[in-house]
């Protein structure tokens, strides 16, 4: 298994190592790092060099725009040159929160695709109450890098029309949660081949941990789920979800 989208540098309850440790006795081979606030990039390359199955994703969080500065583009290229480096993310767009600076948002998530696509490398997107917004962006400025929904969070028709455009979509802890029909639906319907694993750690634990804090080992609890509601074998999400990351993020 490979969790996609794991901020474990944000864990508390338990130390580094004990992640990783649990992670791997779990049956999760790969774990990846984005990036949220730009303090965060030195903590990803931090991450990435101390740990052998740990990879990076470096971006600035929709939420977190305002202390974006266009220098932080050398910054990303250069740190980017680094092999273990396999996306651009967390970006996007979040109307959740606060929409009183959502041109800001659109403004540095187009900047932030743009240096994907000059980089090669896919987009992982954060899309919270914003998809028609989001879809636009990425139709009109992405120019080639692969994309990931992130924690994907839209409607089944939605998710067609990602699919569409040859998207992926990641799927988290929420898909275990008893009244989340929607993502249930979306989990059963969308190809094997465009779907990924993730946990957002520390967030969205699944069930049976849900309102403790996350971490990467229960990624088995969402590969669980999955294959309970298409009616396959865990072993066949497993394999397909790896190989589709392994794809995805060139690892």
């Amino acid at each position: 298994m490979i969790d996609t989208h794991s901020h474990i540098n944000m864990i508390e309850e338990i130390s580094l190592d004990e992640v990783i440790n649990n992670a791997i006795e779990s049956g999760v081979d790969k774990i990846i790092v984005p990036s949220a606030y730009p303090k965060d990039i030195d903590d990803v390359m931090t991450l990435i060099d101390k740990y052998d199955n740990i990879y990076g994703m470096l971006g600035v969080h929709p939420t977190e725009v305002k202390d974006w500065t266009d220098g932080l583009i050398d910054k990303i290229k250069e740190y980017s040159k680094h092999p273990k480096i396999v996306a651009i993310g967390e970006i996007g767009l979040d109307y959740y929160w606060d929409k009183s600076f959502n041109d800001l948002q659109k403004e540095v998530f187009i900047k932030q695709v743009k240096l994907a696509n000059e980089l090669n490398l896919p987009i992982s997107v954060h899309d919270r109450e914003a998809h028609k917004d989001t879809f636009d962006i990425l139709k009109k400025y992405n120019k080639g890098s692969k994309i990931v929904m992130h924690c994907f969070s839209g409607s089944i028709e939605f998710a067609r029309e990602c699919i569409k455009e040859g998207w992926y979509l990641a799927l988290g802890g929420v898909v275990t949660f008893k009244n989340a029909i929607k993502m249930k639906e979306v989990a059963t319907d969308i190809p094997l081949g465009k779907l990924l694993l993730e946990t957002d750690a520390p967030y969205l634990t699944p069930v049976p941990y849900r309102g403790k804090e996350n971490q990467p080992a229960y990624t088995k609890f969402v590969v669980e789920e999955i294959a309970k509601l298409r009616g396959i074998s865990v072993d066949e999400v497993d394999k397909i979800t790896t190989k589709n990351a392994n794809e995805v993020f060139g690892i």
